[in-house]
């Protein structure tokens, strides 16, 4: 898995490209980590705290480096700062499937990170790792996730309901899916 993840962190797109999550990008990720549009769908919990958010990193490095988690930092390539992070997870080596998730700073929605996160992932995910299906579930209030997906070929396979309970509130979980249009028999 540690090739993979040195492939993972190097992926590089047009508008985009990834690098290795560091403790040292606490502050930058704290700025997203901490904002309650951004965390309310994602399934982090609110970073109110530089600590709890470096403690997050922590345990995301500590996930990647046993092998069950692929974890980036997304950087904006005209100003070269740290706008995200994207991440591969909940393998399944028997069914040879895993689960993507992404999460943006709000200030750079609706630019096309997520799209191109999403499409540098499956592409990375289909052909690196092999993989024969991704999916991912989102909170049905989280319009532009789903947008994201459906750009990237993502289909809506079905709905949870009241499957999330935020803020006092449920939420259905829409549940997209991606099959490989790659030959794995060669």
């Amino acid at each position: 898995m540690e090739e993979h993840a040195v492939l993972f962190h190097s992926l590089d797109g047009e508008k985009i490209y990834f690098k290795p999550l560091r403790i040292d990008d606490v502050q930058e990720m704290h700025h997203y980590a901490s904002d309650q549009d951004v965390s309310r769908f994602i399934g982090w919990n609110l970073m109110n705290s530089l600590e709890e958010t470096s403690e997050h990193i922590e345990t995301m490095l500590r996930r990647e480096s046993e092998g069950t988690h692929l974890y980036a930092s997304i950087f904006e390539k005209p100003t070269q700062k740290m706008i995200g992070t994207a991440m591969i997870f909940n393998f399944d080596r028997e069914a040879n499937h895993a689960e993507i998730g992404y999460v943006l700073h709000k200030n750079h929605w609706g630019k096309g990170y997520g799209t191109e996160a999403v499409a540098l992932m499956s592409d990375f995910a289909f052909k690196s790792l092999k993989l024969h299906k991704l999916y991912a579930k989102v909170v049905h209030a989280n319009v532009g996730s789903g947008r994201i997906l459906e750009k990237n070929r993502y289909e809506l396979e079905g709905r949870l309901k009241d499957h999330y309970f935020i803020d006092c509130m449920y939420y259905d979980a829409l549940l997209f899916g991606k099959i490989t249009n790659l030959d794995t028999s060669l």
